[in-house]
């Protein structure tokens, strides 16, 4: 007998609360489930149950067997659950969260793409303009800019990405071009506001260094696609994601500035609560998000394609 079927047995026994009882579920003799006991007793070197000829009872060390056995039993139990569930072909109401402007250039898109595979799931998309709380909003799956510390939560990675400070040729030929993160401060920079601060600490490191430099302009937004447009408009230097500068970058539209120093990574992440980590339509969808971003990468240019 197996360490995993002595503690199946154990529980079975407890839960029935007689040895007759379990001799009848397990198809034995009474004296054969009392003998499989005292062995399991005997390997241990402890008593697990205190029995008369009517009835049982735990001692301390049965509790303690019992507790651990039933925790080990269901893990293995779930992880099969999952094991199976991820041979399944997903189907069901998948429901996906995303920040707007992500959402409605790449995550829709992915979608599309997905359901085409799969038809027998049902998306639901939500684009918001600020991260929601998971465990409480129902979602399967968020996309998120960078880890989250939420313990209760699972973030896989599902494409590189980086934030690059860029602005027009039109502003850098009036204003000129920032050499080292301080001269930031006397340029006008364009700034993504976060809980309604009308500033923005960048920060930027080359080598070992780090600089964080408040910067301020006469431009600030909460939405990542009207900074955009005032950037290349001419009005000041932009901190953006890479997908969202690619093409400006690559036609010229935009221009790199900064660009031997490293600005904080934005990879972008599939969130999901650790229940969900391995749901046939969960683990389909990230897989498929993967593959979709890897297949749809848009670089500024050849030579320094993101998202690989």
């Amino acid at each position: 007998m197996n360490q995993v079927s002595e503690l199946a047995f154990f529980t079975l026994l407890v839960k029935l609360g007689s040895l007759a009882a379990t001799a009848r579920e397990l198809n034995l003799t009474p004296p054969a489930v009392s003998k499989r006991l005292a062995q399991l007793e005997q390997r241990l070197g402890v008593r697990l149950l205190n029995r008369t000829t009517r009835s049982i009872s735990l001692t301390g060390e049965g509790e303690v067997y019992l507790l651990n056995a039933q925790r080990i039993l269901g893990e293995i139990e779930e992880m099969e659950r999952q094991v199976s569930s991820s041979r399944a072909a997903p189907k069901g109401l998948l429901r996906v969260n995303a920040p707007l402007g992500f959402g409605r250039t790449h995550v829709g898109p992915a979608i599309s793409s997905f359901v085409k595979r799969y038809p027998d799931v049902e998306v639901q998309l939500q684009l918001t303009d600020r991260p929601i709380n998971l465990p409480d909003d129902a979602i399967d799956v968020a996309i998120r800019f960078g880890e989250l510390p939420d313990s209760r939560l699972i973030a896989r990675k599902i494409a590189s990405n980086r934030r690059r400070l860029c602005a027009s040729p039109l502003y850098l030929r009036s204003f000129g071009r920032p050499e080292v993160p301080k001269d930031l401060m006397r340029h006008n920079c364009i700034v993504l506001r976060q809980n309604d601060a009308a500033f923005g600490v960048w920060r930027l490191t080359r080598g070992k260094q780090t600089e964080s430099v408040k910067v301020r302009g006469s431009l600030s937004t909460n939405e990542g696609e009207v900074a955009l447009n005032w950037a290349l408009d001419g009005h000041g230097i932009l901190m953006r994601a890479e997908w969202n500068l690619a093409k400006y970058l690559r036609s010229g539209r935009l221009e790199e500035v900064l660009e031997d120093y490293e600005t904080p990574p934005a990879d972008i992440y599939a969130v999901y609560l650790e229940r969900l980590n391995l749901s046939a339509k969960v683990s389909y969808f990230v897989e498929h998000l993967r593959d979709f971003f890897q297949r749809n990468a848009d670089g500024p240019s050849d030579s320094r394609a993101p998202w690989q």
